[in-house]
């Protein structure tokens, strides 16, 4: 930079608004710098932004909200919003108190998946709804020592009050904050953003039913969004450094695309995840409703988690059982001894290995301390110790024959 940059940048700290609406003019396109392959560019809406003698391309594309990604249409996504302002629960997706304009769907793309100064961004993408559009614009690097014109280009309107990522808390946000050190004294600063991470909240809800959680993964068996000719993200280091050696769009412009799917596909899946919490999607499975009641069982939401879970109690099967337990636990914290000892003894007597033992215990406890029926204590006790025979875990074992010898000593006391 300049000298006589970094000086008119101390203008407004000298003189005011006047200045700083002065030294904030650059030129539309100064002498000497050149755009290799500018027109074809310009063909896929990408325009060079100019800052400080140097250049960084932008690409910008507009979709109505009738356009349709995936199994819902991008006008869904008001329908999210409305949905968590009229009916607002606690929830770490909550939208309450914002407006559809004020998220932003946001995803990079690095020269590597480690962290650290080492990892360039070369692609900041994000999309926002305007008025009855979502925009979607890209910034992108042409060359390593741009990262002044990107940055300044992304930061310089930022108005928005979260970001919706897809595991951008721990890899997206934080590489942008270390590129962003290195660039810090010239360009604006970083603004305090919520932080909506969808990786977490498919993570909650799919893990039973997909062995990988990458967003291409989800999209294909959950949102309905089948990519068509797509570039695999591990690829995309690879075709940036061609593209930085050739200059040449031809192959970045693929990664650029992958880039879009990738946010395009964030708005669809906090609309579907939206839809989920709130019982609004008609091809809701019954694991995934369980999964919704666990999860506002565990933000202590104990009203919506009965509201979803009381439903599936009825059955054996083992989203029935899964749901007791949950409500029998939930029921347990209130001190209501009446609602969860009846939940536990119905998955106890289930004999579902994996869960049933839990569950006589804490009938066992119920009956011990609230109850003072040490007999019906040891029923559960013992079979609590017969399934932990059958699954041999001995770890359990050990603390369940000393509860048994415990109970048999008092049972012995009270019947005397």
């Amino acid at each position: 930079m300049s000298l006589k940059s970094k000086l008119n940048r101390l203008k407004p700290h000298i003189s005011g608004g006047e200045a700083a609406k002065i030294i904030t003019t650059q030129p539309l396109e100064p002498a000497g710098i050149e755009v290799p392959y500018r027109d074809l560019w310009e063909k896929e809406n990408v325009k060079p932004y100019f800052f400080d003698q140097n250049y960084c391309l932008i690409r910008e594309v507009t979709y109505p909200l009738s356009h349709q990604h995936g199994n819902y249409r991008f006008a869904d996504f008001l329908t999210a919003i409305d949905i968590w302002n009229k009916q607002p629960v606690s929830h770490p997706l909550s939208a309450q108190g914002h407006r559809a304009e004020e998220l932003f769907f946001f995803d990079t793309e690095t020269t590597g998946l480690g962290g650290g100064v080492g990892n360039t961004i070369f692609l900041l993408g994000y999309a926002s709804i305007k008025g009855e559009n979502l925009v979607l614009r890209q910034h992108i690097l042409p060359h390593p020592g741009s990262e002044v014109p990107l940055y300044q280009s992304f930061l310089e309107n930022v108005d928005y009050k979260t970001l919706v990522t897809y595991n951008g808390k721990s890899f997206d946000w934080p590489q942008v904050k270390t590129r962003h050190t290195l660039v810090r004294e010239h360009v604006p600063k970083l603004p305090d953003f919520g932080h909506f991470d969808l990786f977490h909240a498919a993570k909650r809800l799919w893990k039973h039913k997909l062995e990988r959680l990458k967003l291409s993964v989800v999209e294909k068996e959950v949102l309905g969004v089948d990519r068509i000719d797509d570039i695999p993200g591990f690829l995309a280091p690879m075709i940036y450094f061609d593209f930085i050696e050739s200059k040449r769009p031809d192959g970045i412009l693929g990664v650029i695309k992958h880039n879009e799917i990738d946010i395009l596909s964030l708005v669809t899946l906090y609309t579907h995840l939206t839809f989920q919490l709130y019982g609004k999607d008609l091809h809701q499975t019954r694991s995934e409703s369980f999964e919704v009641g666990r999860w506002y069982a565990a933000l202590g939401e104990k009203d919506a988690a009965a509201k979803v879970l009381v439903p599936l109690v009825d059955g054996n099967d083992r989203t029935s059982l899964k749901a007791k337990i949950t409500l029998a636990f939930q029921y347990k914290k209130e001190r209501d001894w009446e609602q969860s000892l009846p939940l536990f003894i119905q998955v106890a007597d289930a004999c579902d290995s994996t869960i049933s033992q839990e569950a006589c215990i804490e009938a066992a406890k119920i009956y011990e301390h609230k109850k003072k029926d040490c007999s019906k204590a040891l029923v559960y006790c013992k079979k609590a110790i017969m399934i932990a025979k059958e699954s041999r875990n001995t770890k359990e074992l050990d603390q369940l024959y000393r509860r048994l010898t415990r109970l048999e000593k008092r049972n012995m006391k009270s019947e005397k």
